[in-house]
């Protein structure tokens, strides 16, 4: 880090615990740009911003250890509660500018951040997003590892996706004059 040389920013391995316990397997992404160039960096997204480097990216060795958990799980819910709303509003956005959605580029686009946009489309459009969220976390990552902390955080994010998906239908009856809009989670 002293001698940055060519790198702009540096990844790092970011652990989340919950009780005590480090959420190996169910945490969403370990790495983090940190320590960076202010005008080689900037954000995409509303909610939740991807920290996108202009240039070279080094990594470091070691963690940077993170309790989320920290201010209790009040404190949690309600940063959550924002930040499902900020992401019901760019869904509704979205959806009503049409945005294109591309299932092939969500899974072929040459550019990272073009195919990261289509993914985030498509998990839009999962029907009954919540439960498939807690299914990729505790099963497909295999969060049971982490005992019941992995458990209760793949829960907990899978709540978070519910909120979203009663935000959204919100915002959609409110801005269609009080005309239910069908979405692929009205299943829920």
């Amino acid at each position: 880090m002293a001698h940055p040389g060519e790198y702009v920013a540096f990844r790092i391995q970011r652990r989340d615990f919950l009780y005590g316990t480090w959420l190996k397997h169910v945490q969403a992404s370990p790495f983090y740009l940190r320590l960076f160039r202010p005008e080689k960096l900037h954000y995409e997204r509303l909610v939740n911003p991807i920290s996108i480097a202009d240039g070279p990216v080094g990594s470091l060795d070691g963690f940077l250890d993170h309790f989320p958990f920290s201010k209790k799980f009040a404190h949690w819910f309600e940063r959550h509660n924002s930040y499902s709303s900020l992401e019901a509003k760019q869904i509704v956005e979205n959806r009503r500018l049409n945005t294109t959605f591309s299932l092939r580029a969500a899974f072929l686009a040459a550019d990272f951040h073009e195919r990261r946009f289509h993914q985030k489309e498509l998990f839009y459009r999962l029907p009954l997003r919540p439960l498939a969220r807690f299914v990729i976390l505790y099963l497909v990552k295999r969060g049971f590892l982490d005992g019941r902390a992995g458990f209760t955080y793949a829960l907990l994010q899978s709540i978070y996706e519910y909120m979203i998906v009663l935000k959204v239908r919100e915002l959609a009856e409110e801005n269609g004059a009080g005309q239910p809009v069908h979405t692929p989670d009205d299943a829920l």
